[in-house]
């Protein structure tokens, strides 16, 4: 088994595909209409897929086999709320560099300070949330300033 992609199912579309496009720093890799948008990138794809294509163009899409509600009334499912329980993780080279520039982008309501968390090694990161609520955590190498040396480590 192979990995094809990971697809976010989206409340509104163009916004969301914007969002990815400047979080991402590259345009959308290939788009089916305005109803799947994929960022293809290090081998690896993030596409969005828009809830409300197919009721909106029931003209423009073959269906075929059993509807499930619970798989495929895709506007049902973008209006559930977001329990949060997946993370999409990034890494840039300088988690400093980097958390200023998405700062900078003014694309998520919800962005964290940068965090750290210590288990087996030192772990910095931020966080920030797209249109749907999808949680992104973005690591990387980082060299705390002398402030945030004293931060509390729990």
């Amino acid at each position: 088994m192979h990995l094809g992609s990971i697809y976010l199912i989206a409340k509104d579309f163009e916004k969301s595909v914007k969002f990815y496009e400047a979080l991402l720093e590259r345009p959308v890799s290939k788009k089916n209409m305005d109803r799947f948008a994929m960022f293809n990138f290090e081998g690896n794809c993030i596409a969005i897929m828009n809830a409300y294509f197919d009721s909106d163009h029931p003209d423009q899409v073959v269906h075929k086999g059993e509807f499930n509600e619970y798989f495929d009334d895709l506007p049902e499912i973008a209006a559930l709320p977001n329990s949060r329980k997946v993370v999409l993780n990034f890494w840039d080279e300088d988690l400093r560099k980097e958390y200023k520039r998405v700062k900078e982008l003014a694309i998520s309501d919800n962005l964290t300070q940068i965090k750290y968390v210590c288990n087996v090694a030192p772990y910095y990161y931020f966080q920030l949330t797209d249109p749907d609520g999808n949680v992104i955590e973005v690591t990387g190498d980082y060299v705390p300033t002398e402030a945030e040396d004293g931060w509390d480590e729990k």
